[in-house]
């Protein structure tokens, strides 16, 4: 193997990439009760709000499961477009091979679609980032085959190796734009090939609440000369993200009495504040998570302004 980017793996990264592995061990032992087709469309939406919200993208997790529902939602045209993108090449995650640059390529050219005319194509001019100047696009081709060929040989553990080439990817700047989003995307990609249930825990997510960390760990690795302080930050964040991602348990599934309670009590329109008061749970984010998005994102629950989610007049009827 030719290329080796440089990293160095301390105690740090050995201690992060053990207590992951515990923490994925005692998830995969109850996979099929925690990770439910519901509590994944959940932890979907995340991701795409997340990934599309560290660019700049406004849109919120309401517009996002309208989109992704296929209603018509009132915004930005480019960020509505971006988030359509964002949809469709994270809905065919399962299906990339990451070790294939075509299928890189593939994914840039569904993230960028209708946006860029050089989608699902390397820039072909010179860019800084900040105070990152990118290598010259006359040598990202053999920079990024360089890198594809390091990934499908590496034996690293591929909770490092995800860390690494998301790094060296930002790095190298392959595309005009898009180029979080996709080292993103490829990062997760790496995971769920190691462990499935990645492709549903919102990793995307806990970055964007972490979003100047995630910046100054990239600069910080920039001006090292290697990924490690990346390595070290990405590692913290999946660890998070496994450990704060909601889990399903018999109580939350949608037979669930308190669902059933809310279903009832909105077969006329009722405000958030009214229903959340009705079920007696007083954390609003927690009744959000596991009873309002719930009942929306199964479809049993609707919005009588859904173009204008977090209107004062908002309410929730029975479908």
């Amino acid at each position: 193997m030719s290329y080796q980017p440089p990293y160095t793996i301390t105690e740090t990264v050995l201690d992060l990439v053990s207590q992951i592995s515990e923490q994925i061990g005692t998830l995969s032992s109850i996979e099929k009760v925690t990770i439910t087709p519901r509590l994944r469309k959940i932890n979907r939406i995340k991701t795409l709000v997340g990934t599309l919200q560290i660019e700049g993208n406004t849109l919120t997790q309401e517009k996002v499961t309208a989109i992704l529902e296929g209603k018509r939602v009132l915004g930005n045209k480019d960020e509505i477009q971006e988030a359509k993108g964002a949809i469709e090449a994270y809905k065919h995650l399962e299906k990339y091979t990451y070790t294939e640059l075509d299928d890189l390529l593939l994914a840039h050219k569904r993230l960028t679609q209708n946006l860029l005319k050089s989608t699902g194509m390397f820039r072909s001019v010179n860019v800084a980032v900040g105070s990152h100047i990118a290598p010259p696009h006359t040598q990202i081709s053999s920079l990024m085959h360089q890198l594809f060929e390091w990934l499908g040989e590496t034996t690293l553990h591929p909770l490092i190796v995800s860390c690494i080439f998301h790094y060296e990817f930002e790095f190298i700047h392959p595309f005009e734009d898009g180029n979080g989003r996709v080292g993103r995307l490829w990062q997760t990609l790496i995971l769920y090939r190691w462990k499935e249930l990645f492709a549903y825990l919102p990793l995307e997510s806990i970055i964007k609440e972490k979003q100047q960390a995630y910046y100054e760990a990239i600069e910080a690795s920039t001006d090292l000369g290697e990924s490690t302080p990346f390595i070290v930050f990405m590692l913290e964040s999946i660890l998070e993200t496994i450990i704060s991602t909601p889990q399903d348990t018999p109580q939350d599934t949608p037979q669930d009495e308190r669902l059933q309670k809310v279903l009832v009590f909105c077969e006329v329109p009722r405000s958030r504040k009214e229903i959340q008061e009705h079920v007696g749970m007083k954390d609003r984010k927690h009744f959000k998570e596991v009873v309002l998005d719930v009942l929306l994102a199964d479809g049993l629950l609707e919005m009588t302004l859904p173009h204008k989610p977090q209107s004062p007049k908002q309410r929730y009827v029975k479908r």
